[in-house]
């Protein structure tokens, strides 16, 4: 049995410019077919506008505000949102206020697989 305790994850900064903390992923776990980490950003926050060829994302919200953009089409979201980021879809996500959210990637997160315009 595999249990990893969010604390005990360290902080890296993504390709696209968030800040995450693993949860499960090829780095801390035998994982083969997705991933799961915690996303957090401040105020005005955005990332890096890009896609991802592989894998396809969902985001749920934990807590802030923020402005999702996929393919040109941008929507507020908030707490108990969940968003799905299919792959090749040019997405960013802007924090209006202190964000927490969830990231879940099948196949798991590589940095490899991501791409700017």
């Amino acid at each position: 049995m595999i249990v990893q305790q969010l604390e005990n994850q360290s902080p890296f900064t993504t390709k696209d410019g968030s800040t995450i903390r693993s949860i499960l992923d090829r780095t801390n776990a035998p994982v083969e077919k997705q991933s799961l980490a915690e996303a957090s950003m401040t105020p005005g926050q955005s990332t890096d506008r890009h896609y991802h060829k592989l894998f396809e994302e969902f985001y749920f919200l934990l807590e802030g505000t923020a402005q999702m953009e996929i393919d040109g089409e941008t929507r507020a979201v908030g707490p108990g949102d969940a968003i799905l980021i299919p792959a090749g879809a040019r997405h960013q996500i802007t924090a209006q206020t202190k964000l927490r959210f969830l990231c879940c990637c099948a196949p798991p997160y590589d940095h490899a697989d991501v791409y700017f315009d």
